[in-house]
């Protein structure tokens, strides 16, 4: 058998969750159009009769502006460190600019790399032959594929790709288990991901969910949750007015974890004010962001 652990790196937003949901097959790392969504190295465990591949989503790379954005890129740099096997994900809709220097910079990969170029449904020929020309003078070795994670286009071909620079392992999950993340951890990033689909501006990228306990049997799921902000003024953007707002992020996120794990469910969600908790040393290493 083949095995091993596969790092998911690149810049926010161009598609690494999406990626690691559409070879997993189910959602294993949220996603949405805010910078910042991941913000935990997740694992996705990909399982066929040949491999198992342990996918790490590592938390999109950028020039911090908080302490948090710096213990974020150094999770990034870790996991790079400890795969086999890096796959640096690029925006292939997208000019090269500043942001992907940043990451020219400050990114060295000692391990085997394959480049993606994501969301090459929204390119053009011109615009990848200089994406491919400037990542393969800076990466010569590299292997380079070409995928729409959104359509589902070709990551049968990249694992495929995977599986060819993979050496033989062991097998290191059950074949049933999909991530190494406990129920805690899904419900309370379910509950994240929609205050980022519902809260404008700057406000979701201030906030921190905490799931303090679940009770769970056969029919019925129960979960309590913090979520943690920065302001006054930002608790009161997120229970809205006459607490419509917070109904509705509790509600929705009740309907996705009744998916997910077919059970009904009651989530019992709380606002909590911690100033400046991104720049907060201690509360990072509560929050296991920092160590």
């Amino acid at each position: 058998m083949k095995s091993g652990f596969i790092a998911l790196v690149g810049r926010p937003n161009v598609g690494k969750s999406t990626i690691l949901n559409g070879i997993i097959g189910d959602k294993i790392s949220i996603v949405t159009s805010k910078s910042q969504t991941t913000r935990d190295n997740i694992q996705g465990i990909y399982n066929d009769d040949e491999s198992q591949i342990i996918f790490i989503d590592t938390p999109g790379i950028h020039k911090p502006q908080t302490d948090l954005g710096v213990e974020l890129d150094k999770k990034a740099y870790r996991s790079i460190r400890d795969c086999d096997l890096a796959v640096f994900i690029v925006d292939a809709s997208k000019e090269f600019n500043d942001g992907d220097q940043y990451l020219f910079d400050h990114l060295k990969f000692d391990v085997p790399l394959i480049i993606v170029f994501n969301k090459i449904d929204l390119t053009n020929i011109e615009l990848i032959t200089r994406l491919k020309d400037k990542y393969e003078q800076k990466f010569p070795e590299a292997r380079v594929v070409e995928v729409s994670a959104l359509e589902k286009f070709n990551l049968d071909g990249l694992v495929k790709v995977i599986k060819s620079k993979l050496e033989e392992g062991p097998q290191y999950y059950d074949v049933d288990t999909i991530t190494d993340k406990d129920v805690k951890f899904q419900i309370q990033e379910i509950v994240r991901e929609k205050c980022l689909k519902f809260l404008s501006e700057e406000v979701p990228h201030g906030i921190v969910v905490i799931c303090d306990e679940v009770k769970s049997n056969a029919r019925n799921l129960e979960a309590s949750c913090r979520i943690i902000c920065e302001k006054e003024s930002q608790k009161g953007i997120i229970i809205g007015k006459g607490g419509r707002m917070i109904k509705r992020i509790g509600s929705t996120a009740r309907e996705d974890l009744e998916k997910k794990f077919k059970k009904h469910v009651i989530v019992d969600v709380v606002v909590r004010v911690v100033e400046d908790w991104r720049n907060s040393s201690k509360y990072l290493v509560d929050l296991g962001y920092k160590e």
